[in-house]
């Protein structure tokens, strides 16, 4: 269950914007909350896990972030926060980070994808970067502008695209589950569930 929200329209960086932004409309993210099931969490209980975005389109790919701790039982909450064209949000949400309650950040962004870095620079909170792919350089120009942090500033980067917004989210979960036993367990058993969902043999497809 989920709280409803209707975030602004706010176009991507570099090639990773255009009219495409127009055209689709996904799901909102901004404020989307998982409501989780145990009785020992309220609404008002700010999540463990932050996902931001630089913008609407974004959500495309960290919606596989989302999907993922949901699958776990995690909650979260999922904000459109563009280090570019609304860099006072970015600061007002980085250093209030842990003070709102947050452990861990998610942050995906393409194009120049400078989200991550700065988030990075501003909370002493663990961030995790996750390359958006982009049209014009199909997400190597994302990846570039996360990975390559000065010594001192840490952010966490994952594959491109999907991949990463997943793992994003497994770490997410591995590092939460250092101090929660229960949650340690669950993802325990995600992981079985996957390795036992291999084939051992390959076959025909039809």
């Amino acid at each position: 269950m989920r709280r409803p929200a209707h975030p602004a329209h706010e176009e991507e960086e570099a090639g990773h914007q255009g009219q495409d932004h127009q055209d689709r409309r996904p799901d909102h993210p901004r404020h989307h909350r998982l409501k989780r099931i145990l009785t020992d969490v309220t609404e008002t209980t700010t999540p463990p896990v932050a996902i931001i975005m630089g913008s609407q389109s974004d959500w495309e790919t960290m919606k596989n972030a989302a999907d993922t701790l949901e699958a776990l039982d995690i909650a979260y909450e999922a904000r459109i926060v563009s280090a570019h064209r609304t860099p006072d949000r970015l600061v007002r949400f980085a250093k209030g980070a842990r003070d709102e309650g947050f452990k861990v950040i998610i942050a995906g962004a393409g194009g120049a994808a400078h989200l991550p870095g700065m988030c990075a620079s501003m909370t002493p909170l663990p961030v995790f970067g996750v390359p958006v792919q982009s049209k014009a350089l199909s997400g190597q120009d994302s990846l570039l502008s996360i990975v390559q942090m000065p010594a001192g500033i840490p952010v966490g980067t994952l594959a491109i695209g999907k991949a990463g917004a997943v793992n994003a989210a497994l770490l997410a979960a591995a590092v939460l589950a250092l101090s929660d036993d229960d949650l340690a367990d669950r993802l325990d058993d995600w992981r079985e569930q996957q390795t036992v969902s291999v084939a051992e043999y390959p076959v025909d497809q039809a």
